[in-house]
């Protein structure tokens, strides 16, 4: 085998594995931007859980066919990077959408969610989303609320007996003393 053919297997078995240990992937086109910016890019992902590389378009459809990220192919036009996404799809669509904001030569195109294509609209709705660690949060926050308020009514229901306890032996003594006044 040639020292080419060899490289591009490689580089297939490369993007194979980055697939089977992320995710999500969100593709962008990253014409235009300086290798400063790319760089910065690439920091500012690894940070949020992805990892963002550059591959040839054909290296990589090879790479996914028959895979659940098929769907990813449609995405893979003109100059691609691609990030690849280990932890929360929806820090890295944000991390993407505010250095889109910043550098419009950044331009994402799609991704791909379970098998399923995401389209900019899609990934734009993740962004919106708060990160997984806040819906943790609230969640528990959710659950914790009737065991809180379950714990309020016995401290009440709790403090009303002893107030009725108390009431009824202060009735009791005043209804003993004034016999033994009378005696």
């Amino acid at each position: 085998m040639s020292d080419v053919l060899t490289k591009k297997a490689a580089v297939i078995d490369e993007v194979k594995e980055k697939v089977d240990g992320s995710s999500a992937a969100v593709v962008t086109e990253y014409r235009g931007m300086t290798v400063a910016e790319i760089s910065t890019l690439r920091r500012t992902l690894r940070q949020a859980g992805a990892d963002y590389k550059v591959f040839k378009n054909t290296l990589v459809k090879r790479a996914i066919a028959g895979t659940p990220v098929e769907p990813m192919a449609e995405f893979l036009e003109g100059p691609t990077a691609i990030a690849f996404v280990s932890e929360d799809i929806s820090a890295v669509a944000k991390k993407l959408r505010d250095f889109a904001k910043d550098t419009p030569s950044l331009v994402v195109k799609g991704g791909v969610l379970d098998g399923r294509a995401l389209s900019v609209k899609d990934l734009l709705a993740l962004a919106d989303l708060p990160s997984r660690d806040v819906l943790l949060a609230q969640l528990a926050g959710l659950i914790a609320q009737p065991m809180r308020q379950m714990a309020s009514l016995m401290k009440a229901s709790s403090l009303a007996l002893k107030a009725a306890a108390s009431l009824s032996s202060q009735a009791m003594r005043l209804a003993v003393s004034p016999s033994l006044l009378a005696a």
